[in-house]
């Protein structure tokens, strides 16, 4: 029987779905000197524009881009995150969190200018319904954004490919460069703010077995980080 929490479609996030709280604390370790943001905002600023954040998740980033943005909408598969993200932008007029998926986005046609998606769904083949929702969604000229993490670099790379030996970064490129996409490769850091708070996420983004090793060989509060953002305007 289905979960009548989750949207049709959605993919498991064990680490937000199953410990919110960590993953706050993760969500602000990220990129604290915002080389993503910034490099997003060149590339399509969305000042008075209107926004979509899909797998919003907690609605960390919400604020964020309501602060600039004319309209912000969050869509998030898990009831409880969304139930999370409304509470945190019940100040907000022009935030809305809504219950949904990235395959069947509840938004009217042609009525986004910019989104983001960081970690969540278009993560490579598979993700095909959800770039039809976003050709659906998105206005002419209107630009999508899709953050995951570059495998091939860093020393998280190297950790991440510990965890998932099978992942292929290399097909990944192939399928996103097929569909139009461009990649801008960023260097950023995990940056913690104790050694109890990096292990804290360490053992929930790895295997057990995987995070025993990473904390056993690593020193320190943090780790350099390489992120793949991709993007495509539509017409």
């Amino acid at each position: 029987m289905a979960d009548p929490d989750l949207a049709p479609g959605a993919i498991p996030s064990p680490n937000i779905w199953n410990h919110p709280h960590v993953y706050e604390v993760e969500n602000r370790a990220v990129d604290r000197a915002g080389a993503i943001t910034s490099l997003m905002k060149s590339l399509a600023p969305w000042d008075g524009r209107d926004l979509l954040d899909i797998g919003c998740g907690t609605g960390f980033h919400l604020p964020l881009f309501a602060a600039e943005a004319g309209s912000v909408v969050g869509v998030e598969p898990h009831g409880d995150l969304a139930a999370i993200a409304r509470r945190r932008v019940r100040r907000l007029r022009n935030v809305t969190v809504l219950h949904g998926s990235a395959e069947a986005l509840p938004l009217a046609d042609a009525s986004v200018d910019v989104m983001h998606a960081r970690w969540a769904y278009f993560f490579g083949p598979g993700c095909e319904p959800g770039l039809a929702e976003l050709a659906r969604v998105l206005r002419p000229g209107g630009t999508a954004f899709v953050i995951d993490n570059d495998a091939t670099r860093s020393t998280f790379g190297s950790w991440f490919r510990r965890s998932l030996p099978h992942h292929d970064p290399l097909a990944v490129e192939r399928f996103w460069a097929r569909q139009g996409w461009t990649r801008e490769q960023i260097d950023t850091r995990w940056a913690f703010d104790s050694r109890a708070t990096f292990e804290s996420v360490v053992q929930i983004e790895f295997p057990p077995t995987v995070a025993d090793g990473i904390l056993a060989e690593h020193e320190g509060n943090g780790v350099d980080y390489a992120v793949n953002l991709w993007w495509r305007t539509f017409g």
